[in-house]
């Protein structure tokens, strides 16, 4: 054998089990086929955020949880419902309990720390044994991205300086090489040297062919948001209604999903590939480093969400609340694009935008930075740059030219005045008394109970037509492609399972290309936070049992 483990992908997930590994003294060899500068793959560009339970940051925030609540949660918003997830409801049970238990501790020995205000995401805004976090559990590590990446990168190169683990960069992977029954191996091709940017498009020019041998291969390769093909293939028509024509992309090129399909090839079950996670509220980003580079708002509740005609939408379709429900009600108008409209109050303490590279200041880690960014006049500079850059952004000092604007920007009347102008005074009314029938004020007035969005994430209710609380901001929304919740099956150990259930001797999988852990331990549903953590969650369970 060339070595014990081969990782194919350079990502969290495969950096979690190399480092697991290369600590038990394994010879590792990781193949990724960006160039070196990709290392942690989608972790990188993310903005950090973990799903932690019954943590100090929340208990200083004055939050009750419990392992209990988090499963509740959870459980309610999966809505397991198939045969096939009997592994998915394990693997998700355990990262509850992992969660609630030594996650905390073991990445804190490790350097990771959290800045102090815990975000609540993915909030339900319908029943208590329905989908949602009942309580804030987004802790965004100091640093982002990078910061969650960094101390297992740190691990990994260790074991390369001590020679254990090899990094083997623009190898791409083609064929899992199985003898008797057992995957052996990975063979491929050595790709052309290249020299773009992290994230950019490289090139796919095959100079040489490679194979190694291996004990056994973890399959640790992402999903298929990059490839737009792929995503509408697997659709859920049925469920979401048809896949939309016009999206933005979530994730670079590369994320393509291709060792799926390869380890499908080799005799892996693949499971709940209708499964997937894609958001409402991309924006085209003005300044892209991917193709068709998009950008996701992280709202606030206050903005109010109208369809492409300019209907309201309906409770739990609010900023922040239900994603796949938003996701089926504006598909259901037959377009692909939904409208923000708002205030500069709102988006000066209600927008953020997800990424660490949209979010210099927190990863940074330096308090001086965010205390600059999020305390000074205006928005955050990038929500700043994206509302005077932007394509997506209308910016009026009347509610006639805003409409005027955002007929103009989509190339169709669709968008009538009178109409929108008595929805948005009605929820103006609304806002006279401390009590009211609107479920998004309600809403608003609840998060504001929340000390965390009280002080930095909900702005105090006003009415949207005030000129005093102008100018208005109209931000088209387009459907950003980017995490793929279902995947290679698996069992808790990360084991691959074949179509009858059972290990495929020598082969692991691990993160999103197996669903985050079982096959997808989501359900239908994400509750934030739960990506990079079933990332590292399950390459922790690879490395550890791989190392046996």
């Amino acid at each position: 054998m060339d070595c014990d483990v081969i990782i194919v992908g350079g990502g969290l997930a495969g950096l979690v089990a190399a480092a697991e590994l290369g600590d038990r003294g394994k010879r590792v060899v990781i193949l990724e086929q960006e160039g070196e500068n990709s290392i942690g793959g989608q972790a990188f560009w993310s903005l950090g955020g973990l799903f932690m339970v019954d943590t100090p940051e929340q208990r200083r925030m004055r939050i009750r949880d419990s392992q209990e609540l988090a499963l509740s949660d959870w459980m309610g918003s999966a809505a397991f419902d198939r045969d096939e997830d009997r592994w998915p409801r394990t693997v998700a049970e355990a990262y509850v309990d992992f969660a609630a238990g030594e996650m905390r501790s073991w990445l804190h020995q490790m350097g990771m720390r959290w800045f102090p205000v815990v975000g609540w995401a993915e909030r339900g805004g319908a029943l208590a044994t329905g989908h949602g976090n009942s309580v804030p559990r987004f802790h965004l590590t100091w640093g982002t991205g990078p910061g969650v990446v960094a101390p297992f990168e740190r691990r990994v190169r260790a074991h390369v300086e001590a020679g254990r683990i090899s990094l083997k960069f623009r190898h791409r992977a083609s064929r899992l090489i199985k003898t008797n029954g057992a995957v052996t191996g990975v063979a491929g091709e050595v790709l052309a040297a290249s020299t773009v940017g992290r994230g950019e498009k490289s090139s796919r020019e095959s100079v040489s062919d490679f194979e190694v041998s291996a004990g056994a291969v973890i399959v640790a390769s992402g999903g298929i948001g990059g490839d737009f093909e792929l995503v509408r293939r697997n659709w859920p028509v049925e469920r979401l209604g048809p896949a939309p024509k016009r999206m933005v992309a979530g994730v670079p090129h590369h994320v393509d999903g291709r060792m799926i399909g390869i380890a499908r090839d080799a005799g892996a079950s693949v499971i709940n590939a209708d499964r997937m996670w894609h958001y409402t509220e991309g924006l085209k980003n003005w300044s892209p480093i991917w193709p068709n580079h998009g950008i996701r708002i992280l709202p606030g509740p206050s903005s109010m969400w109208f369809d492409a005609f300019g209907a309201r939408l309906e409770p739990p379709a609010m900023p922040g609340f239900d994603t796949l429900s938003t996701l089926k009600r504006i598909l259901s108008t037959g377009r692909d694009h939904s409208w923000f409209v708002l205030t500069q109050k709102i988006i000066e303490k209600e927008f953020a935008l997800s990424g660490s590279e949209q979010n210099p200041d927190l990863t940074s880690g330096e308090w001086l930075q965010v205390i600059r960014s999020r305390r000074g006049k205006g928005a955050p500079p990038p929500v700043e740059a994206f509302k005077r850059n932007g394509e997506d952004f209308i910016v009026s000092s009347s509610l006639g030219e805003l409409v005027a604007g955002m007929n103009r920007l989509v190339g169709e009347e669709l968008i009538d005045h009178d109409r929108l102008e008595a929805q948005i005074a009605a929820r103006d009314r609304q806002i006279d008394n401390p009590f009211a029938k609107d479920a998004q004020v309600t809403a608003i007035r609840g998060a504001r109970a929340y000390l965390g969005d009280r002080l930095i994430r909900t702005a105090k209710p006003h009415k949207i037509l005030d000129p005093k609380n102008g100018p208005l901001i109209a931000v088209r929304l387009n459907i950003l492609t980017r995490k793929t919740l279902g995947g290679i099956h698996t069992d808790l150990d990360a084991r691959v399972l074949d179509g009858s259930g059972q290990p495929i001797s020598g082969l692991y999988a691990i993160g999103e290309a197996a669903g985050f852990g079982g096959g997808g331990y989501h359900g239908y549903n994400a509750l934030e936070g739960t990506f990079l953590g079933g990332c590292i969650f399950s390459g922790r369970a690879a490395g550890r049992k791989a190392a046996q």
